[in-house]
């Protein structure tokens, strides 16, 4: 599973301005509610219910927000590099700068970890991560969270 076949490019934004996690997850519903169709305010709810079993901040400086979802018939993804880091309550107590999104059918079964997985195992890359924070705009972002690498490899 690459993250080409997970992302596309209007899943993809750059520099948003958010000043907590509320917001941050507020943001992240609008966006992924463009790209399913679904709902803004049942998502936000869904990712609200979800953070509230533990943070999904995974340390890092970043936090992969992630649910089972009715009425989507297939995984769909949202990346947001925000302007400035916040609050996560992540596992290593840092600010988070980097979200990437994940949404699931309720019946995804083990495509919603092999996804939850190929996320994060491309986000422990350093130079990744360096580029995704350097990156302006949301084109960069995308070439670079698609960008075959060794260290992407499966």
């Amino acid at each position: 599973m690459d993250l080409g076949d997970l992302l596309k490019p209007e899943g993809v934004f750059a520099s948003l301005r958010v000043k907590n996690k509320k917001q941050a997850l507020r943001e992240l519903a609008a966006r992924a509610a463009r790209v399913t169709g679904l709902d803004e305010r049942h998502i936000f709810d869904v990712l609200l219910q979800r953070e509230r079993l533990g943070s999904t901040g995974v340390g890092r400086g970043i936090a992969i927000p992630h649910a089972r979802i009715g009425g989507l018939d297939s995984i769909a993804t949202v990346f947001i590099q925000l302007d400035e880091p916040i609050d996560f309550e992540a596992s290593d107590s840092e600010p988070v700068d980097l979200m990437f999104g994940l949404l699931a059918p309720e019946q995804a079964g083990a495509d919603h970890l092999k996804a939850l997985a190929r996320i994060s195992r491309v986000l422990r890359d350093p130079q990744t991560l360096e580029k995704l924070r350097s990156a302006r705009d949301k084109d960069a972002l995308y070439a670079v969270l698609t960008e075959p690498l060794a260290s992407h490899a499966a």
